[in-house]
């Protein structure tokens, strides 16, 4: 399945039989908070999902978005409406960063029938999609998490993935380089990680670039079938818009989900700085 879909498709889908249940996601990195411009206007019938509350942990040692309880965030994803077999459909207001992040765990949690709105709401208001206030009220879905069916690395993991696989670093160059360093203790990159930032894998627009373009670009990186693969960026969000990337080319990933914001707090672990892997 195509982990992406456009606005036309979902159009058609949502006027179809077997329409999905949508998700709004939209977050910003260290806030505010917003259910307000959920409030104000979002896809009709979508249900407002939290990233920082209801899509991780409480932050600490494994990083500033730890991987959420299973059993808490299959509670969430009942109230939204998601049965087994229900088709979802996730969309955020800004890089997609936070859909691919539910995208990601609902994956990881064995739910097949999830995509990411390409574009997300930047998209759909651009091809004159409607929007609303009013706030559903969805009947309880059944879905009963089990994770597993991604891959999940942890700090020796992803080590181990740099020096004998290929791990995609997906935040800004600068970030890796250690040039500067906005949010966490240290600067720098898993020792053997590649500079890989993930908003080169979108269009001006905010889409997706074409499959096999992202597939050219990974080639480049050693993601050509021959290694495993590995994500990480700052705290776990945009590194799954990475993994989507991936699979979007045909490439699968896995994510290192405590990301930079774990490593980077245990100072045992070796920190690499400069555009070389290290």
């Amino acid at each position: 399945m195509n982990p992406i879909v456009s606005v036309s498709e979902l159009t058609a889908e949502l006027a179809g039989p077997r329409p999905p249940v949508l998700l709004d996601v939209r977050w910003q990195l260290g806030g505010p908070d917003q259910r307000p411009e959920y409030e104000a206007g979002h896809l009709p019938g979508a249900v407002y999902v939290d990233l920082d509350r209801e899509l991780a942990g409480p932050p600490g040692a494994g990083g500033r978005h730890p991987l959420p309880d299973p059993e808490a965030f299959g509670a969430v994803l009942r109230r939204a409406g998601v049965g087994a077999g229900t088709p979802v459909v996730a969309y955020d207001g800004g890089l997609g960063w936070a859909a691919a992040r539910l995208w990601w765990l609902l994956r990881w949690t064995g739910h097949e029938d999830v995509r990411v709105l390409d574009g997300g709401l930047a998209a759909w208001l651009a091809a004159g999609g409607r929007v609303t206030a009013d706030v559903p009220s969805p009947a309880e879905g059944d879905f009963k998490p089990n994770p597993g069916a991604m891959g999940l690395l942890d700090a020796d993991g992803a080590a181990a993935l740099a020096r004998d696989g290929v791990l995609l670093d997906a935040r800004a160059g600068e970030r890796y380089r250690g040039e500067v360093e906005p949010i966490d203790p240290v600067g720098g990159h898993v020792p053997g990680a590649l500079s890989a930032p993930t908003t080169e894998n979108v269009a001006a627009d905010g889409t997706f670039r074409p499959a096999a373009e992202l597939a050219e670009r990974f080639r480049a990186l050693g993601a050509d079938g021959s290694a495993p693969v590995g994500v990480y960026c700052g705290s776990g969000v945009s590194g799954a818009h990475e993994v989507l990337a991936l699979a979007v080319a045909g490439i699968p990933a896995a994510l290192y989900a405590g990301s930079w914001s774990e490593w980077s707090n245990d100072p045992t672990r070796p920190v690499a700085t400069g555009p070389e892997a290290g």
